[in-house]
């Protein structure tokens, strides 16, 4: 943390108090975090989300009552600036989708070591995914049809598809299949550089915040093989 930056804000929100307790001695020994609030189920998790906006929340999917999905779901909607890490006990379930599916940035098991989640958490505030596209799309080979369409929180605009010129659309297939910048640079045979600036216009044009709800996009529009 830079002497005149504020420290980034994390709301914890899991309903064993116990595992609260753990996760806030991990994140209070960092000088850049500040645990400002804590959540014993998802409607408490909405409730103060709503009135401190702390810019992380580490949100665990099983709790009783309003469950972590749909709360990520509520607050993504009310506030779509603020960035949600799934908590959850198995990585490739459907609980791990779903919230991502609802808005989340990413996900971590809740026995990840402290330097992941620190990590992860980092990599959200600053506006980018924390699980790989990749990943996702391996979630969405394994429960993507087990879903309601109606459930789906992933923001953007399918009529942008329009104003995408043909690498771009070319690029956002690509990303829809899971590679990364690397592979993209690889197959279109151009600099990683340039990669990141294709990627950035297609996520503006289509309105969605990251490569992960870029793939989830893609794979609701019937763009990715389901």
């Amino acid at each position: 943390m830079t002497p005149h930056s504020a420290p980034i804000s994390i709301m914890l929100a899991d309903d064993q108090a116990l595992l609260r307790v753990g996760f806030r001695m991990v994140l209070e020994a960092e000088e850049d975090f500040s645990v400002v609030a804590e959540a014993g189920s998802g409607a408490q998790a909405i409730s103060l989300a709503a009135s401190l906006r702390p810019q992380v929340i580490l949100m665990d999917v099983r709790m009783p009552g309003v469950d972590g999905i749909e709360a990520t779901r509520q607050i993504m909607t009310a506030q779509p600036n603020t960035r949600i890490i799934i908590l959850t006990t198995f990585d490739l379930d459907e609980y791990a989708f779903g919230g991502l599916r609802a808005g989340a940035s990413g996900f971590l098991l809740k026995n990840a070591e402290p330097g992941e989640l620190i990590a992860a958490i980092r990599t959200v505030a600053s506006g980018e995914a924390s699980v790989s596209p990749r990943v996702t799309r391996r979630l969405l080979d394994l429960f993507g049809t087990k879903l309601p369409q109606a459930e789906a929180g992933t923001a953007g605009d399918p009529t942008a598809l329009g104003a995408l010129t043909e690498r771009e659309t070319e690029v956002f297939l690509a990303v829809a299949e899971g590679l990364s910048n690397t592979e993209l640079a690889e197959r279109f045979f151009l600099s990683e550089s340039t990669v990141k600036t294709h990627v950035g216009r297609i996520l503006h044009k289509l309105g969605v915040r990251d490569r992960v709800q870029a793939v989830i996009l893609a794979y609701e529009l019937g763009l990715a093989g389901q």
